[in-house]
C-alpha cells in the first residue's frame, strides 16, 4: 500500500498534471495560462484580453502562438505592449513558450463580479400596458415569469 506524504496542496498545483492526460500538453499549458493570467498580465490588461488557445510548432514546446480575444478599444494597446506581454508570459512560464500574439477583436470577457444592471421602475402608462398584454394569459406562474421579463425588458429600454 502506497504512503501518502506531502499533506495538502492546493488544487492549482496539481492542475497540469490531471489536465494533461485529457488536454494534451498544449490544452496543459493553455488551461494554465489561463487560470494565471491575471497575475501574469496584471488586472487592468486581464480585464480588456483573455487568451484563448495557445498552439506549438510540430513536436516543438517553444516559440508558440498565443491567441488572445481582446475588447476592440483596447486592441491597439495590447499591441503596443506586446512585446512586455511576451516577456511577462514567458517569464511565467521560465523558458521561450510563446513567439507572438495572434489578437481576435471581441468582446471582453465577463467579470466576475459585475452584477447584472437593475431595470428602472416602470412608468404607470408602461405597467398598465404590459398588465393588459399579459391578461390573457391564464397560468399564474407563466403570467410572473413574463411579468418579470416584460418588467426587465421596458425598464432598461
Amino acid at each position: 500500500m502506497s504512503e501518502r506524504r506531502g499533506g495538502m496542496r492546493a488544487i492549482g498545483a496539481a492542475l497540469p498534471r490531471i489536465a494533461a492526460p485529457i488536454l494534451g500538453k498544449e490544452g496543459a499549458s493553455a488551461a494554465e495560462l489561463t487560470a494565471q493570467w491575471p497575475a501574469i498580465v496584471g488586472e487592468a490588461i486581464a480585464k480588456s484580453c483573455q487568451p484563448t488557445r495557445l498552439t506549438f510548432p510540430r513536436g516543438e514546446r517553444r516559440n508558440g502562438t498565443l491567441r488572445l480575444r481582446v475588447a476592440s478599444a483596447a486592441a491597439t494597446e495590447i499591441q503596443h505592449r506586446e512585446p512586455i506581454l511576451l516577456e511577462r508570459i514567458n517569464g511565467y512560464f521560465g523558458y521561450g513558450a510563446v513567439a507572438r500574439l495572434v489578437l481576435i477583436q471581441g468582446p471582453p470577457p465577463l467579470s466576475e463580479h459585475a452584477e447584472p444592471p437593475v431595470p428602472r421602475p416602470l412608468k404607470r402608462a408602461e405597467q398598465a400596458a404590459l398588465e393588459r398584454r399579459l391578461e390573457t394569459v391564464a397560468d399564474p406562474e407563466l403570467r410572473d415569469a413574463l411579468e418579470r421579463l416584460g418588467r426587465a425588458i421596458i425598464g432598461s429600454s
